[in-house]
């Protein structure tokens, strides 16, 4: 990407961050995703404090994107293709305040977009509690986190929650994603 080119920035929660990073980070135009926690009010939480459910964070990933290679209703197909927005603080096995739904934006075009694609859903007859907040704070998971299915391929958990998510994005999402 060019020197000119105005990159953008969302945060997206959808359940376990790592599943949130893998399907992102396979999309053209995403420069780069970052595991962190937002949406709460413990300054510096740790991975520990946020899966207690004490600090209001979830577990979320910053997006950096090009949306002159990738638009911000692209990115929010993806979203809520690769979880379940009707689901309250839960996304399967994984309960709690800090594997909610949410978007976190960062610019006015980026809140009336969702706000919109959210109506859209609502009108298609599909439950959305998505959480549409402004982000304030964005607090960088710990290092083992990042890039967590890349480097734990074999894992379980990645084997059996997120393979089968990077395969519905692989057939559902063919043309937005990177070669």
């Amino acid at each position: 990407m060019d020197s000119q080119t105005k990159m953008e920035t969302v945060v997206l929660g959808g359940g376990c961050f790592w599943c949130t990073e893998a399907s992102f980070n396979q999309l053209k135009g995403v420069d780069k995703v970052i595991s962190g926690y937002a949406g709460g009010t413990k300054e510096n939480p740790t991975y520990d404090e946020v899966c207690g459910g004490k600090t209001g964070h979830a577990e979320v990933a910053k997006v950096i994107f090009d949306p002159n290679t990738i638009s911000f209703s692209e990115l929010l197909s993806v979203f809520f293709s690769m979880h379940d927005p009707s689901t309250l603080n839960s996304q399967g096995a994984d309960v709690g305040t800090q594997y909610r739904s949410i978007i976190l934006y960062t610019t006015d075009e980026q809140r009336k977009t969702a706000e919109m694609f959210i109506e859209n859903l609502k009108k298609e007859g599909i439950k959305v509690v998505t959480e549409l907040k402004p982000l304030e704070k964005f607090y960088v998971a710990e290092d083992y986190h990042e890039k967590y299915f890349q480097n734990h391929r074999g894992a379980p958990y990645c084997q059996m929650i997120i393979d089968p998510k990077i395969n519905k994005l692989k057939e559902k999402f063919k043309s937005l994603l990177k070669s």
